[in-house]
């Protein structure tokens, strides 16, 4: 396999190639991309370097697949040249995720939408997909009616300068001409916004919990209320989840069902999913199961997963993986 890393740099660039050497993916050829003011960089995966290139070097290098994560914009740009070599593109950006044409994948839920003539591939949203993983065997059960859902979203989710900015804030080493990542402080705050505001009120980031979650549960009915918030946290995005179901509901079934499901950790009390402990795993962890005493067929939930990893790396190399075999 030739394999092609956009963004092979960044917090999920990086992260893939560390993933892809875990997992044993057989790859022949790396071919790492990066901006500009990487040039002239290595990347070390298997024991060797591999220098990193441009896009236009990499796409004359005709690899097999590639993975995108270097934002939106290159993706729209870029992955239908990719594609239109032959070359599969699973994109880990906004770009492609409502596309009608373009499956929008978590492995253990959805990979039968992808069919042999797909060549752009959408990986979700960090935030939907720990939630997906754990709704989905609920709604094949229960069908979902509605979801409410507030998240706490870590720092890493805005990449290198998100890290960058709340070290500089705990140490105060910020100066005049720092360009902050936010619009306020996150050290020893919450940020109620993540992305931009829309016309309705909400945000962007909340708008594609909504979206994607109806498209990778394949169901337009179901309702979806997000409040997406970035806290002090360096890694793992944490989520309360309030969903109401169509058909009541047995608490133990439930715990079974996600105990069977794969990808999943169910904790049970004394104990609960932390950030501080989840961070460096792949499974989407869930925990204060309880029935929600206020309405019927209702049910609240804690969910806690590694959004570099199971949120974007390890679903991109996953499906990657479903498609090799």
């Amino acid at each position: 396999m030739k394999l092609a890393i956009i963004g092979a740099t960044g917090l999920v660039g990086a992260k893939m190639i560390e993933i892809l050497e875990e997992r044993h993916v057989p790859v022949a050829e790396l071919i790492p991309v990066a901006s500009a003011k990487s040039g002239g960089k290595e990347v070390l995966f298997l024991n060797q370097k591999w220098c990193v290139v441009s896009l236009e070097d990499a796409i004359e290098k005709r690899p097999d697949f590639a993975l995108f994560s270097a934002g939106a914009s290159v993706s729209l740009q870029w992955a239908p040249q990719f594609a239109h070599t032959g070359c599969t593109v699973i994109d880990n950006s906004s770009a492609w995720r409502m596309d009608a044409n373009v499956p929008l994948v978590v492995p253990e839920i959805n990979m039968h939408a992808v069919t042999h003539e797909h060549r752009i591939i959408a990986n979700p949203n960090c935030s939907t997909i720990q939630m997906v993983m754990v709704l989905c065997p609920l709604h094949r059960r229960y069908r979902i009616n509605r979801i409410v859902v507030s998240t706490y979203q870590s720092v890493s989710g805005s990449g290198q300068k998100g890290v960058e900015q709340i070290l500089l804030e705990r140490n105060a080493s910020t100066t005049p001409a720092y360009q902050p990542t936010y619009p306020h402080p996150i050290d020893l705050n919450l940020i109620p916004q993540i992305d931009q505001f829309l016309k309705n009120g909400y945000t962007k980031e909340e708008m594609k919990m909504v979206n994607e979650t109806r498209k990778i549960l394949e169901d337009d009915t179901i309702a979806v209320s997000p409040t997406t918030v970035r806290v002090p946290v360096i890694g793992s995005h944490s989520e309360s989840v309030n969903v109401t179901f169509h058909r009541p509901f047995d608490i133990e079934e439930v715990d079974a069902l996600l105990r069977q499901f794969p990808g999943i950790a169910v904790e049970t009390l004394p104990q609960y999913p932390m950030p501080l402990y989840c961070a460096g795993k792949d499974e989407v962890f869930v925990g204060r199961l309880r029935r929600d005493t206020s309405a019927p067929n209702a049910l609240n939930m804690w969910i806690v997963a590694d959004n570099l990893r199971k949120g974007a790396a390890t679903n991109a190399v996953q499906i990657l993986q479903r498609l090799t075999i």
